[in-house]
């Protein structure tokens, strides 16, 4: 696959590609600018990782870059130009791809590309050609006639990338481009990346995954509208040596182990990685004493810090281990023979048309586990999920909870059921508060509890400063600490989260998973979809989905040790993800 010739090399590989200095956005009636005197210089030619928790001034520094938000004071040049008094030129220079990008979904691939062909005025001899590189360099060019609504979330993304490089612009501005991908699409949609700026391309990659920020050359790092870091990722993971040390062997439940290590005043930030824990000190060689938080016998590790850890580090650690939610929470008790298989699939399966989506998947989840379904986009996962949660009807095989037969009584079962969606569920021109009150009163809750229950969550997860807010015009972050809030309402049973923190940043996805570990601990049941797979090692079991089927279901350990090979002993869990979907085809063959 070859990329598609860049514009003109001066443009993408001139030093300082970007130029800020002292750039500030102040916005009506906020509490701090969005952007707060902030002076950089981007290198040309290279990708440039933007990265930084909810609300850090990430997409106004895009907007402003693309010349579609104007600096409150300060001074921009991108590609030597003003994006103010130079913006008709940019516009050549530029392409933005914004979070959500503006794919016509009842159009075809080829009508999506003919459309901002027009836009860019690419005509004639040069649209042909452009069309025919892009098409070849995204490998799209097999479904030009399938309307863009139907592509699976990568195959959108690279759609999206090759709409912003018609015209050739030397500058592409990416703003959170692998969102809701799953890694397969995502790495080779960063492959695609990296082969333009090897022909010239400056890139600006805004992004939550840290491990893509950390193969950048060079990332810039913001919080509530400062600039907090500039350089090079190594520079600044450096600053953790001798910091980071891995648990192994922890012999009692690691979630609890995690939480009390967590709230220790060694501890700056820590995570599970499936039967180990990691955590960050806030000097070497200073841990807490295993005794003191349930780690008796357990081996110490020194490991590699990652940007990960030096991003959540430098803003001042993670959020604790304390969880407000469960703490409030009553213990689940339920008999035995529930308690076995809390969830359960038999002989799973669902046809649409002559389409088998979900294919004879089988699997039980005893109470208090957190089990992850895994699979590119377009596998099944999804399909088999919304059975579970009786939002489909399987048309062979039983999908059960509690016992209750969801094709038979799902109205009973949603009672003992929280679910939160993968794409935002709630209503969008409601007040956070409205939409509280809603789903308390579809819960069943009424009365002095409903009142109790509302006031409880508004305190758990900060919703006071945004109850008259629509939720539609809420930050990411807290459009996800309310659809937590209203999916724990009624205290369920079971807990369904169908990629619960994509988009978010590390900081948010860690006070996200405090409380899930915290509820858990109750005897909260819980099944989780997620693309982000270091998520993935806070799971008991995996099921990975692969064309409907279930081809491995395990320990997050367990399955990295099925994928690794001489040449990858260690692999990640996104190593094992990646490997284990390419050796399914060959596996259902012998």
């Amino acid at each position: 696959m070859t990329a598609p010739a860049s514009a003109a090399p001066e443009i993408g590989t001139a030093p300082g590609a970007i130029v800020l200095s002292q750039l500030t956005r102040v916005f009506e009636r906020a509490a701090v600018p969005a952007l707060n005197a902030i002076s950089a210089v981007i290198p040309g030619g290279r990708i440039t990782g933007l990265v930084g928790p909810d609300g850090a001034g990430k997409t106004t520094l895009m907007r402003i870059m693309a010349g579609l938000l104007v600096p409150t004071s300060g001074s921009l040049r991108v590609a030597g130009l003003d994006p103010v008094s130079a913006g008709h030129e940019l516009r050549a220079h530029v392409g933005y791809m914004p979070q959500k990008f503006g794919l016509y979904e009842d159009l075809t691939v080829l009508e999506n590309l003919n459309l901002y062909a027009d836009l860019r005025a690419v005509i004639g001899a040069e649209r042909e050609r452009s069309f025919e590189e892009l098409l070849a360099f995204t490998d799209l060019a097999r479904f030009t006639r399938r309307p863009a609504g139907k592509l699976s979330g990568g195959m959108k993304q690279k759609l999206g990338l090759a709409c912003v490089l018609l015209g050739q612009p030397g500058i592409l501005l990416l703003d959170e481009p692998s969102v809701g991908v799953d890694p397969i699409s995502r790495r080779e949609l960063w492959r695609m990346v990296t082969a333009l700026t090897v022909r010239g391309l400056t890139v600006v990659w805004s992004t939550s995954y840290l491990d893509e920020a950390e193969a950048c050359a060079h990332v810039m790092l913001l919080n509530l509208g400062d600039l907090k870091y500039e350089g090079a990722p190594a520079d600044l993971t450096e600053r953790l040596r001798g910091r980071v040390i891995q648990l192994r062997g922890v012999v009692h439940d690691r979630r609890e182990v995690l939480a009390r290590a967590l709230r220790t005043p060694q501890v700056s930030d820590g995570v599970i990685q499936g039967a180990a824990l990691r955590l960050v000190l806030r000097e070497a060689d200073h841990g807490p004493a295993l005794p003191d938080i349930g780690a008796e016998g357990a081996t110490v590790a020194e490991v590699a810090p990652r940007l990960e850890d030096a991003f959540v580090d430098l803003l001042g650690g993670g959020p604790g281990g304390h969880s407000g939610l469960a703490e409030k929470m009553q213990p689940v008790v339920m008999e035995p023979r529930l308690a076995a298989s809390v969830i359960r699939a038999v002989g799973l399966t669902k046809q649409f048309g002559e389409f088998t989506a979900t294919d004879n998947v089988s699997f039980t989840v005893p109470q208090g586990e957190i089990f992850g379904l895994l699979g590119p986009n377009g596998a099944g996962k999804s399909t088999t999920f919304k059975m579970l949660c009786g939002l489909l009807r399987p048309t062979r095989g039983t999908a059960e909870v509690m016992g209750i037969d969801l094709a038979r009584e799902a109205s009973r079962a949603r009672q003992r059921i929280g679910y939160m969606a993968q794409k935002f569920s709630l209503y969008g021109t409601l007040s956070v508060l409205q939409n509280l009150r809603f789903f308390s009163g579809v819960y069943g809750l009424r009365g002095g509890i409903r009142a109790s229950r509302i006031d409880s969550m508004i305190e758990t997860f900060g919703l006071t400063p945004y109850l008259n807010s629509t939720t539609e015009k809420l930050p990411l972050g807290f459009k996800q600490r309310l659809a937590l809030a209203c999916a724990m309402m009624h205290e369920p049973d079971v807990l369904f989260l169908d990629e619960p923190t994509s988009g978010v940043d590390p900081i948010t996805r860690r006070e996200f998973w405090t409380h899930i570990n915290g509820v858990v601990h109750k005897g909260v049941t819980v099944m989780v979809t997620t693309h982000f797979m270091d998520e993935a090692e806070y799971c008991d079991r995996i099921g990975l989905v692969y064309r409907g089927q279930m081809i491995a279901v395990g320990p997050p350990d367990e399955l990295k040790a099925k994928a690794a090979t001489a040449e990858a002993p260690d692999p990640t869990m996104e190593d094992a993800f990646i490997r284990l979907v390419e050796q399914a085809p060959v596996q259902a063959a012998a």
